[in-house]
């Protein structure tokens, strides 16, 4: 394999795993802040017992999250140099907000969350906590802003470096709108901010920051279900199980409804701004009206008999009629949505668009160049209707969960089949963290051949130096020490479950009315029988 090809599945491979643990965090932070504010209004020692166990599991995440996200950083400069100085300018105001407003934020007060509770106050902890949380929402936004102006770049202009000035800085001159970047542009042409803030609100920022912190809560939502439910099933903790799993249920319910909502917009902003990723994800050949919506299937590639691609087949269940519809967004008048126009990948990039690129071609040519601009449609159309049937089924599993909750019956584990929707939930866990990944690769494949939307090619970002010995040998090395992290996080995690939570944990708080006093005078005896809180 060439160079592209194993810098991309190295980035792939380390995003991906780096991908399992900041979701949970987030969630998780969610959660935390629930359960800590049901303790604040109500002094339940319970809700203080789940906030320390979950705040245990929390940890775990975050070490590991941030473990696994270094290494990105790096790869941006080894493997992709040339894609590092075209972005520098865009990319260097969200990543330091990022790690100096949200990191830290996140991290400083970390301490206090995981180590602070016999130290500060409740309603200081209880801060603390919020903090935490924010600091992991900031985080995602950030680096969600950044990739959305990969996808939908906006507010900037391209500038060639023509000199330099006595200093040695730069002197470059703006090059004109549309100008469309060539091979030798690459080491003297550059993106710079015209404003940040439609650099920040470019077209999908909205659409995706608030999809995939949805896709958040849910990991942490069903991270919490499926403890909860195996200590159910095992008969252990059970106040402690049923009232985190009532928890868990209830915001994995509200994010799931929510998330259909997200997706909803989020697949039309695609089609205003991709449209040959909806076409490919939906595996849509003609641009047509009444155009259908993919249920279930597959898509493979048509080929001449010189096998040059020139086409898509497809064999899918279909509703007529449903993509139109989605895409017009008008389901209050269906027949006149559906007479909205669907743009196909025959069609798709334009004929302009390819003449701009490749002057003089006849169109026979134009057809044969057409699929180079096409992403790896059977596999985005598979990613993307496994992250909508997950999505779907976390809808229908939290519902019922919330029904069952309500009736009483999901406390009744001598039924067969309480104990095996119960049993549903612990694996529930796995769902959210396939449908975040299919739904990245989704994103981030649909978008290919660009690593910046019809600008940059991924194949003009790599670095000159990295050969393809290196990456190899890096991707074997990472691989290597990745699975053993996550041999480390499936051990620690499995042994924070097999203690369980500490049921008389709350017996040590000390009562915040005196507790800074002591702190400041220097006593820090046990609490007397007196100053425990009541249940």
């Amino acid at each position: 394999m060439d160079v592209e090809i194993l810098s991309r599945i190295q980035f792939a491979f380390t995003i991906a795993f780096h991908y399992i643990y900041p979701p949970l965090s987030i969630g998780l932070g969610v959660m935390l802040v629930l359960m800590q504010a049901f303790w604040l209004k109500t002094r339940n020692p319970l809700y203080h017992n789940m906030a320390r166990y979950w705040t245990r599991v929390f940890g775990l995440t975050f070490a590991i999250g941030v473990a696994t996200g270094i290494v990105m950083e790096f790869e941006f400069g080894t493997n992709w140099a040339t894609y590092s100085r075209f972005v520098g300018s865009v990319f260097g105001g969200p990543l330091a907000i990022e790690g100096i407003y949200a990191f830290f934020l996140e991290s400083g007060f970390l301490a206090i969350l995981l180590f602070g509770w016999d130290k500060v106050g409740p309603k200081t902890h209880f801060f603390a906590t919020c903090m935490v949380a924010l600091g992991a929402h900031f985080s995602a936004i950030w680096i969600i802003v950044a990739n959305s102006w990969m996808q939908t770049p906006a507010g900037f202009h391209l500038v060639r470096e023509v000199g330099k000035n006595p200093d040695g800085s730069p002197i470059e001159v703006p090059l004109d709108p549309g100008y469309i970047l060539k091979q030798e542009d690459l080491d003297h042409v550059r993106a710079v901010v015209d404003s940040f803030w439609e650099m920040v609100l470019n077209p999908s920022t909205l659409d995706r920051i608030t999809h995939t912190v949805i896709g958040c809560w849910l990991a942490g939502a069903f991270l919490v279900v499926s403890i909860s439910a195996f200590y159910l099933l095992k008969q252990r903790h059970l106040q402690f199980a049923k009232t985190s799993l009532k928890f868990g249920l209830a915001v994995g319910c509200f994010a799931s409804l929510l998330q259909l909502v997200s997706a909803d917009s989020t697949a039309r902003g695609v089609g205003d701004n991709q449209p040959i990723k909806l076409a490919a994800i939906e595996g849509l050949a003609d641009t047509t009206t009444e155009a259908p919506l993919g249920i279930v299937g597959w898509v493979s590639w048509d080929k001449d008999a010189d096998g040059n691609i020139i086409g898509i087949k497809e064999n899918s269940f279909k509703i007529k009629g449903l993509l139109s519809i989605l895409m017009d967004g008008d389901f209050l008048h269906p027949v006149e949505a559906s007479k909205t126009v669907v743009q196909g990948l025959n069609d798709l990039p334009s004929d302009e668009f390819i003449l701009a690129r490749h002057p003089g071609a006849t169109p026979e040519e134009i057809k044969l160049i057409r699929p180079e601009y096409w992403p790896n449609v059977p596999v985005v159309f598979q990613t993307y209707h496994l992250m909508i049937a997950l999505g779907m089924g976390l809808i229908g599993i939290s519902v019922l969960g919330c029904i069952l909750w309500k009736t009483g019956h999901l406390w009744r584990t001598d039924i067969k089949w309480v104990r095996w929707f119960l049993i549903v939930l612990v694996l529930s866990v796995l769902m959210p963290q396939i449908a975040n990944q299919a739904g990245w690769f989704t994103a981030e494949m649909g978008r290919q051949p660009w690593i910046v939307y019809e600008i940059l090619k991924t194949s003009e970002g790599l670095s000159k130096a990295v050969i393809a010995g290196q990456v190899l040998s890096s991707l074997i090395m990472f691989a290597f020490i990745y699975v053993l992290l996550f041999m480390v996080f499936i051990y620690t995690l499995t042994k924070k479950i097999q203690h369980g939570p500490k049921d008389d944990e709350s017996i040590n708080i000390l009562p915040e009315k005196w507790r800074p006093m002591a702190l400041k005078g220097g006593r820090q005896t046990a609490p007397t029988t007196n100053d425990q809180p009541n249940d």
